[in-house]
């Protein structure tokens, strides 16, 4: 069954939830979720879609980076949902098997709800035909012990294990420290 605006919702509700301080920085979120005409798992909707990422942590507390070719930016993994999609931690998981090799089996989630929900502004992309938009980055916090297998190369340059501490975002950064102690 595909995603949807219900679980995206539900998803939501329990971040804010244990996260109140978010609710006006998820305001556009939460009206686009009330508009029956968006589509939020689709990358076609503009005024905003959903993606998925993961915060993978290790056994010393190292977060997985990946370098993005076409940001040429250190990033967690992640990205845009799928039509077989069925859950917003699920695709986080995909994501990171596709970007990274590593595969789901070999991580364990830490909590039932994102570690962090980012809002963040694309570039527009005229070779994409697409204009400047919003992601709502759902960002799901798990461990593994597993190392990094074959990088999809179409898409990631690099990979490297950093402090958790190094993490650039500052909310997350401080969620993901009090999540792993």
């Amino acid at each position: 069954m595909a995603m949807t605006a219900d679980h995206i919702r539900a998803t939501l509700a329990a971040y804010l939830d244990a996260c109140p301080e978010d609710k006006e920085r998820l305001a556009c979120l939460s009206a686009l979720l009330d508009d029956s005409a968006a589509d939020l798992t689709s990358r076609k909707e503009f005024r905003g879609h959903v993606t998925a990422g993961t915060v993978l942590a290790d056994p010393a507390d190292r977060v997985l980076h990946i370098h993005h070719l076409a940001l040429g930016r250190w990033l967690l993994p992640g990205g845009h949902l799928e039509p077989g999609d069925t859950s917003l931690p699920a695709a986080a998981l995909r994501e990171l098997t596709e970007e990274t090799g590593i595969p789901g089996s070999a991580v364990v989630p830490v909590g039932r709800r994102p570690v962090h929900i980012d809002v963040h502004t694309i570039p527009a992309s005229p070779a994409k035909g697409e204009p400047e938009h919003p992601h709502f980055d759902f960002r799901f916090l798990f461990r593994t012990s597993a190392d990094v297998g074959k990088l999809q190369t179409e898409e990631v340059t690099d990979a490297a294990w950093r402090p958790a501490d190094a993490i650039e975002d500052e909310h997350l950064r401080a969620r993901v420290l009090v999540a792993l102690r």
